[in-house]
């Protein structure tokens, strides 16, 4: 090969790398007016800023498809065997992204990141006011083109298979509803032992209050515990929490907090900073190459629920967050002891809120959602009905039913940007991080003597160096066969929880 030859290839790298990085400030600036437009944008901006994020997001999707792509694609497949492990990477995800991107005419874009944009804004009002009809033409417009784009995309089997493969690539309802019925059997079964145990845990927080300056003093100071960078991030107040990155060097996450409940706005920056430190870690030169992101949006929720959950409700870290609280909170701890607090934020109770779901039954509450997705988009069910779809189901499966739509099919701003596809991601997530706990344990022996001084590092550490730093140089399947040697499987998370729960209810 001659040394001409590589320098043409060099430079051909740099360009497509100064390309690259260009899409990466069009998204970036739209993430950031997406961030402003949840903490604090003037409420009559909205239409003009619903309008200028829908033209930020048509910028970076003519750039995604334009001949220049194609010709950097055409141009590294016939030299494909020139290229490393991580550019050769870089040209599959490329070439994936032009396909995807490449199927929607540039109206149907426009149109929807401007719906989108709207959906946002009327799910916020109609869950303040606690009204579904104010939402509802807006989440029309958004379920009329979320199957509009499923036409455009084809898919085999299910249409919801089209909409799985946004984010987590290679799944399909087939697969899905096989892992989803053996998690659903396995938590139904621990949750008839717990009925059946005659173990009662009370609230010990019940009737007392939280100023919200003191929650959000305990909240940095957890997050920081957990190695989240506050030189690389920031944490503002939205009415649903969401981490949101511009970079490795700017990552926003944001919590919401009630009065009566600490340990919402606790676990929810725990959650929230799981998500961050992923995106902090992504190594620095990936910049440029596409593949600065998480593997899946499942991997990115392994990592928000196994620090939410696998650490934050477990009995040697909650000894560390006890001591915390009591120093944040004096008053309102003074009668509580450190058992009281790890079996009140571990008991099991369903409830109607999937983010202040107990960690046995919150994957009921995704499993619902995926239902009533599957429906809803194969047309058995019409928008009109999620309200009573919602309520029925959450009566079969947890025995409980919404008082309101803002407890009820309101409770969650998924749908209001058209992220249909998603909610598994969440059910995933729990048993990635499972799986992924197996390993950590053979590796660190005595991490739960060092979680229980409330040191992170190892925890932060392993999953730096396991999942972190691989971002997105491998697909989900192919990543977690690399961490564990196997394929996803329900049966870690359904053993963990028997464990914990075993221990917890004395079943």
């Amino acid at each position: 090969m001659g040394a001409k030859f590589l320098d043409k290839l060099e430079k051909k790298l740099e360009e497509l790398s100064a390309y690259l990085k260009t899409i990466e400030h069009y998204r970036n600036v739209g993430s950031l007016m997406y961030w402003d437009m949840t903490t604090g944008m003037p409420e009559n901006a909205a239409e003009g800023r619903a309008e200028t994020m829908s033209f930020m997001q048509m910028q970076a999707h003519n750039l995604s498809v334009s001949k220049e792509i194609h010709d950097f694609i055409k141009f590294f497949e016939k030299n494909e065997e020139k290229l490393d492990f991580v550019q050769k990477r870089m040209v599959h995800e490329l070439k994936k992204n032009y396909e995807k991107e490449k199927i929607f005419p540039e109206e149907f874009i426009k149109e929807f990141s401007l719906a989108a944009s709207r959906g946002q804004l009327a799910w916020e009002k109609a869950k303040n006011e606690d009204n579904f009809e104010i939402f509802k033409p807006d989440l029309e417009k958004i379920v009329e083109l979320t199957k509009k784009s499923i036409k455009y995309k084809g898919y085999k089997g299910n249409k919801y298979n089209a909409l799985l493969d946004d984010y987590e690539p290679g799944l399909t309802v087939e697969k899905l509803d096989k892992v989803f019925d053996e998690l659903r059997d396995g938590i139904v079964n621990i949750l008839k032992k717990i009925n059946n145990s005659g173990t009662e845990i009370s609230n010990v927080f019940e009737g007392k209050e939280f100023p919200k300056e003191n929650q959000k003093r305990f909240c940095i100071k957890i997050l920081k515990t957990m190695g989240f960078d506050f030189k690389s991030g920031r944490m503002d107040e939205t009415e649903h929490p969401y981490t949101l990155d511009m970079s490795n060097k700017d990552v926003r996450i944001t919590n919401h907090y009630y009065l009566n409940d600490f340990t919402s706005a606790m676990f929810s920056a725990i959650h929230e900073g799981g998500h961050g430190i992923y995106e902090q870690n992504i190594p620095d030169y990936l910049e440029g190459t596409g593949l600065n992101v998480a593997a899946s949006m499942a991997i990115h929720e392994s990592q928000s629920r196994f620090y939410e959950n696998i650490i934050g409700r477990n009995k040697s870290f909650c000894g560390y967050l006890y001591e915390e609280a009591k120093k944040e909170f004096p008053n309102q701890f003074e009668f509580i002891n450190e058992e009281e607090f790890y079996n009140t934020i571990n008991k099991v109770q369903p409830s109607l809120i999937r983010t202040e779901a107990d960690e046995l039954t919150y994957s009921i509450h995704v499993i619902i959602r995926y239902e009533i997705e599957k429906l809803l988009i194969n047309d058995k069910i019409q928008v009109a009905d999620l309200p009573r779809v919602w309520n029925e189901k959450y009566k079969e499966y947890l025995g409980i039913e919404p008082t309101s739509d803002k407890v009820g099919v309101l409770q969650d701003m998924h749908w209001s940007d058209g992220s249909f596809g998603y909610f598994p991601s969440y059910a995933l997530g729990n048993l990635y991080g499972a799986q992924m706990l197996n390993e950590m344990v053979k590796d660190i022996p005595n991490i739960y003597d060092e979680i229980a001084t409330g040191d992170l590092s190892s925890v932060y550490e392993w999953l730096k160096e396991n999942v972190h730093e691989y971002a997105n140089l491998y697909d989900p399947s192919d990543l977690i066969k690399r961490i564990t040697g196997e394929e996803l499987q329900a049966k870690y998370f359904i053993e963990y929880l028997d464990k914990k729960y075993k221990e917890i209810y004395n079943y």
